[in-house]
């Protein structure tokens, strides 16, 4: 699976950038919010990369902030909504606000996201209510030590997230607190 690429933007187009890593172009979609925030075409770039597999099709949908690649894969975990779907969420509204919206059940400024209708956006609060991470948390660096150790061990990054993310309400910042707590919980869950 592909987790993140560094290489030059060949091309942007309003949904799509088309990116070079060692002379193989990658088309990766991403929300309009991205987009007009890479650099002009052959520029280097970074995205954070979330691969999306089906017996059809293999797409990367790309992203500046983990955070936002986080909010994606929730949002494609809420049943009945697709990667179309999820990429308008980030589209429509930065990732702070969109968990804000989920968190604070406004179901408004949910369904002013193209696509996003009332009963999606009941589904999208009901499933994901208070599993969206306070934003604040991804510019902790011990959270991220944490987060690349964890997943390192072999552990699943949206469940290390969840973790850390709990721990981190609960107090919890150190590195060495946030790594001997996580595996705690993460050995419960693979009981």
């Amino acid at each position: 699976m592909i987790g993140s690429l560094r290489g030059t933007v060949l091309r942007k187009k309003p949904d799509m950038v088309l990116i070079e890593v060692n002379g193989v172009g990658y088309e990766v979609h991403c929300p309009i919010s991205v987009i007009t925030s890479l650099p002009a075409e052959g520029q280097g770039v970074f995205l954070f990369i979330y691969t999306h597999v089906r017996e059809d099709t293999l797409q990367l949908y790309g992203f500046v902030k983990e955070e936002e690649r986080f909010i994606f894969i929730k949002v494609l975990s809420v049943s009945g909504v697709g990667p179309k779907i999820a990429l308008a969420a980030l589209s429509g509204l930065s990732s702070e606000k969109f968990a804000s919206a989920v968190n604070s059940n406004d179901i408004d400024t949910l369904t002013a996201i193209p696509g996003i209708g009332k009963k999606t956006a009941a589904r999208i609060v009901l499933e994901l209510k208070d599993k969206l991470p306070v934003t604040a948390v991804f510019a902790n660096t011990d959270y991220e030590d944490a987060m690349s150790a964890l997943v390192n061990l072999g552990y699943k990054r949206t469940d290390v997230i969840t973790i850390l993310d709990r721990l981190n309400k609960k107090g919890v910042r150190d590195i060495e607190s946030l790594l001997k707590e996580s595996l705690k919980l993460l050995s419960k869950t693979d009981q």
